[in-house]
């Protein structure tokens, strides 16, 4: 008999049939461990788009890529209609979802999180402010007028999937409390980004749709307010903010972060009223269970079995449900589909050089590595000599530093901006992308051996 159906009859012998496969479901993440997981294979798939995107753009297939990208897509009912390119389908429809989940990640770690504490956030605002300000300025710096100073923006950013896959690789040379510092820090750098794109990369205003965007915004919190907990309003209210933000000049996809900030993150039961109710619900279940009988011919276990299956719904936050609900989709199919349609850019190796000392070019990619490091690091080390924070547990100001390297991974949200600041000047969005890209390697590369020889196995 093999291993694996002596594993099914001692299953079935147990009252619990279990495949093979199935085995892996019995482990019980927390929360964060959830998240790191996601995000370090998101990590990878986003490295997999991205070599895809460029093998595509640079290949005989570069023509049929462009047009793919550019295939109108509509929506029309009466004299109703809506109608963009895919492209911008992905970038202001499905990124929709990647901000309603940062929004939720912001909403639980200010209210229960590493933002909660105002000694522990401390650290990571100070770094991430820095590792924002620094990097804004070295790029207008070397980009001061003209259409290359919109992309002033593009260096701000960290990309959070990227940046944790690399330090996951070497969970067992840096400590816990270095991850979570990390985590910290991008997703208030990712608050900063989202403020940045709201309040500097609008062109036009319709005051009557931002009216209509306050309106539907009101309506999500009275929601809120009043316990509604199904999901069902909040989906259905978060679309038409969607579209009013989209009529409003405001970029649509900041609809995902209001959206995800009216969510409620209040259980209906505390803890001891579900254990209580748990608890009574089981004594029921003991009672009405008849041994050898099957649960589809008992219809009074059915029925307690549902109740219990109503009962975890209601004390776990509807903004837990979502987070946990949309971190896989978003994190596997959002962001690898916004990678393959935005990463593939043309790269003339001949001229590669010259590229790369283009002001714009220069300006993300020093940004990115000399200014997250200086920004980072630099304000790290005044916050602890002016007493304001802590260093994370077990911590070594060297290992911040490696965090400052990592930081300088902007992928995901650089291009994002970039998207945005140049829209009409199709060269300097190259430039921008390649130094993204460029920028991204380096800092990807240097950060991971920094903190490797940093690191200790024990750490």
């Amino acid at each position: 008999m093999s291993n694996s159906d002596k594993f099914r009859r001692q299953s079935q012998e147990d009252g619990v049939y279990v495949a093979p496969w199935e085995r892996a479901f019995k482990k019980v993440l927390t929360p964060f461990e959830e998240f790191i997981h996601r995000q370090t294979t998101s990590g990878l798939l986003l490295m997999i788009m991205a070599v895809l995107a460029l093998i595509l753009a640079n290949s005989p297939l570069a023509y049929i890529y462009q047009q793919i990208q550019h295939i109108d897509i509509g929506l029309s009912v009466g004299s109703w209609s809506i109608e963009n390119s895919l492209h911008h389908w992905v970038n202001d429809g499905l990124m929709a979802l990647f901000f309603f989940v940062v929004g939720l990640e912001l909403k639980r770690e200010i209210m229960v999180g590493e933002l909660a504490n105002p000694r522990q956030a401390a650290l990571p605002i100070v770094a991430a402010i820095g590792g924002m300000v620094v990097p804004a300025l070295i790029y207008f710096a070397l980009n001061p007028e003209g259409d290359a100073a919109r992309g002033w923006g593009i260096p701000m950013a960290t990309d959070i999937a990227f940046a944790l896959g690399a330090i996951a690789l070497l969970a067992r040379r840096v400590p816990k409390a270095l991850i979570t510092f990390l985590v910290a820090l991008a997703i208030v750098d990712d608050l900063g980004a989202v403020m940045v794109i709201a309040v500097f990369y609008t062109e036009t205003l319709s005051i009557d749709a931002l009216l209509a965007v306050a309106a539907i915004f009101a309506m999500l919190m009275v929601l809120n307010i009043a316990g509604v907990r199904k999901i069902l309003p909040y989906f259905i209210l978060s679309i038409f903010l969607w579209y009013a933000m989209y009529l409003s000049g405001v970029h649509a996809t900041l609809a995902g972060v209001l959206g995800a900030f009216s969510v409620p993150a209040r259980p209906k039961y505390n803890p001891d009223r579900f254990s209580q109710q748990v608890s009574e619900l089981m004594q029921r279940f003991n009672d009405s269970h008849v041994s050898g009988q099957s649960i589809m011919t008992n219809d009074k276990l059915r029925a307690i079995v549902q109740t219990l299956g109503n009962g975890i719904h209601e004390v776990e936050a509807p903004l837990q449900r979502l987070e946990h609900a949309w971190h896989l989709p978003v994190a596997y199919l959002v962001i690898p589909i916004f990678a393959l349609f935005n990463a593939g850019i043309p790269l003339n190796l001949s001229g590669f050089g010259e590229t790369l000392m283009h002001p714009v070019t220069m300006g993300v990619s020093v940004g990115l590595i000399a200014g997250k490091i200086i920004g980072i690091a630099g304000s790290c080390w005044i916050a602890l000599k002016l007493n304001i924070g802590v260093l994370p547990a077990e911590t070594r100001f060297t290992q911040i530093i490696g965090v400052s390297l990592l930081g300088g991974i902007g992928f995901t949200m650089s291009i994002f901006i970039a998207e945005l600041g140049f829209i009409h000047q199709p060269e300097l969005l190259l430039m921008a992308k390649t130094g993204i890209l460029f920028a991204s390697l380096v800092a990807g590369m240097t950060g991971f051996i920094w903190l490797y020889l940093a690191g200790s196995k024990n750490g």
